[in-house]
């Protein structure tokens, strides 16, 4: 059978909203933000932002409290459970950073559905603030890819997952996300593969510019029961049995009750 692999986005993917947006609206940065928003780049203004909240005298404490008030749709959970139950190895490869996405799932009791997190490492210094770094060192270390920011090439970090899951035989991705960085890997996923792009968010509107540059099979979807419904149809169709595997919340947890948490990728670099 199959290797089944489902790398997710976060931000606007398993979260409706923006983690960062969300920190910045409600701890009320959104003067500077939208004052510095031109100047720096995207993980470059994050980490200033933090540093706007430190000399404002918010912590950690405040911010992961704010995180944790995100909403996240009750579909998602249990499409995130059931890929798990029906054998998934289940990844996040996201621009947003390893505080927010881990206090988030951490609040849903999902961290340990994940194989492991490849995201923006972050950091508490000595200080008490919290620092967001770049996942790629851009400056040591460029990945030279022209289609992802300069601080991390989704693409590059797929390539590496696939080569993984298939040392040991075959294996089938599904690739979910939303955003114009999602649209590298989109690119290098095989004709066997599958990609699920947002209907009518950026990655959905590059993919439908040339439909033909996309290898692998391409099924859009808008909201959270869209979003579960044809993740899972897909993975039974990988199995080779269209009928959906049936398991109610309470079985599917009580798997993953003393499964330790997720990897955290903290390396700056491939």
């Amino acid at each position: 059978m199959s290797k089944k692999v489902v790398v997710f986005d976060f931000d606007r993917t398993i979260i409706d909203g923006d983690s960062d947006r969300w920190v910045i609206t409600h701890l009320g940065l959104s003067p500077l933000f939208n004052q510095l928003y031109s100047t720096l780049p995207w993980n470059s203004l994050m980490n200033r932002m933090m540093e706007e909240l430190h000399f404002q005298g918010k912590t950690v404490e405040d911010i992961g409290d704010c995180l944790k008030q995100m909403p996240l749709h009750p579909k998602i959970i249990s499409a995130i459970k059931s890929a798990h139950s029906m054998g998934c190895e289940l990844w996040i490869v996201s621009d947003a950073n390893q505080f927010y996405i881990k206090t988030i799932l951490e609040q849903y009791q999902l961290l340990g559905f994940f194989k492991e997190m490849i995201t923006n490492p972050t950091f508490v210094d000595d200080e008490g603030r919290l620092r967001i770094m770049p996942y790629h060192d851009f400056k040591l270390h460029p990945h030279g890819c022209t289609l992802c920011p300069s601080h991390m090439c989704k693409g590059l970090i797929l390539e590496r997952i696939q080569a993984s899951a298939g040392e040991n035989g075959k294996s089938t991705t599904i690739y979910i996300g939303d955003g114009g960085g999602d649209y590298c890997p989109s690119l290098k996923i095989r004709e066997t593969d599958h990609v699920m792009p947002r209907k009518n968010f950026p990655l959905w509107e590059r993919i439908n510019s040339d439909p033909s540059l996309v290898k692998a099979s391409v099924h859009d979807w808008s909201n959270g029961e869209e979003l579960e419904s044809t993740l899972l149809h897909l993975i039974s169709t990988v199995d080779g049995n269209p009928s959906l595997y049936a398991s109610t919340e309470s079985d599917l947890t009580s798997k993953v009750q003393g499964k330790t948490a997720a990897t955290i990728e903290l390396c700056h670099s491939l």
